[in-house]
């Protein structure tokens, strides 16, 4: 497995490392588990090592033969892909039966069988319990590539089953070459995107390609900005609007951390790389208004409202709690 573009890969050479050489040396793990954040390389990476084992090549992957084409297609009927129907939903255990079925089938045109589970930190507990059994006793010719955020939010007996790969978010630089390079981006724009995306290149590359992300990060930085003008009961009427969307939850929390980290940063005179290069301006005023005490308080606030709701907090009591630590106007 080379680091090369038929892969796809930026970065993480020693992940592509650890899987070359278990596919040279014929010691391939019958599972993996690909930990970290949403668009860091987890999906990418796992997709490149069902390349490299149904390659039909004499150097897999060869990004030429027919596998190497219908893996990059989607439609390679040896690799199996499972995961929720969107973001935020759960995968669930009917999912996985029909995984395990397909499993249980000898290899149709290669020596593996290769099943991806993406988002795995949605899966139900009775889909996790499940894959356990599939873990525990896994034919010969199965391998699996379990993808989540943390290993936290999964079954400690799953996790022991694994060999894990911990992908780290890459620097704003590699992201911004990468993204000129390889996407043609604009340098203005690559090097907004790779600091916006905190080193996760599959969300800068998404953001490249669907501008509504730049904008619905500008709408929501917009009413961060409102909501610290706003009385309680304004701040409650966003808190219960926005708890009906996961997603959109999400993409706020994150929003709002990497705003005010840049926030403390600025209040601390600390000789970092800021997140939001394009609103210092704003920054500046805030880290002014606020200082160093405050900003860390709001890092904090930002930062427990997440791990609450990874932890099935109530959404809407979770983020009410959150706007009433905002400073009030």
């Amino acid at each position: 497995m080379e680091a090369h573009d038929s892969l796809g890969i930026v970065g993480h050479k020693w992940a592509v490392k650890l899987l070359r050489q278990a596919v040279e040396a014929g010691s391939v793990s019958h599972a993996y588990l690909f930990t970290g954040p949403p668009g860091v390389g987890k999906t990418t990476l796992a997709r490149a090592l069902a390349r490299a084992l149904l390659c039909q090549g004499e150097e897999a992957p060869c990004g030429d033969c027919r596998a190497c084409r219908l893996v990059a297609s989607g439609n390679h009927p040896d690799l199996h892909v499972v995961e929720s129907e969107q973001p935020g939903d759960s995968l669930k255990i009917d999912q996985v039966r029909d995984l395990q079925h397909q499993l249980s089938l000898t290899p149709l045109e290669a020596r593996w069988r290769v099943a991806i589970l993406r988002r795995f930190e949605e899966a139900t507990t009775s889909a996790a319990n499940a894959l356990l059994k599939t873990l525990e006793e896994p034919p010969a010719y199965v391998v699996l590539a379990v993808l989540a955020r943390d290993a936290d939010t999964l079954l400690p007996t799953i996790v022991s089953r694994c060999q894990q790969v911990n992908l780290h978010p890459l620097p704003a630089p590699q992201v911004e070459r990468a993204l000129v390079e390889r996407w043609g981006a604009d340098p203005e724009q690559a090097k907004l995107l790779a600091h916006l995306s905190g080193g996760r290149l599959g969300w800068a590359v998404r953001t490249l390609e669907d501008s509504a992300g730049l904008q619905r990060r500008a709408q929501r930085l917009d009413e961060l900005g409102e909501l610290l003008n706003a009385p309680i009961t304004a701040r409650f009427r966003y808190a219960e609007r926005l708890a009906r969307d996961p997603i959109a939850t999400q993409e706020t929390l994150d929003l709002w951390l990497g705003w005010w980290r840049d926030v403390l940063l600025l209040a601390a005179e600390a000789n970092a790389p800021l997140t939001n290069i394009d609103r210092v301006s704003a920054l500046r005023d805030h880290a002014r208004r606020f200082g160093v005490e405050r900003s860390t308080a709001l890092v904090e606030a930002v930062r427990s409202a997440a791990d609450h709701l990874k932890c099935n907090a109530n959404p809407r009591l979770t983020l009410e709690v959150l706007l009433l630590d905002l400073p009030r106007p």
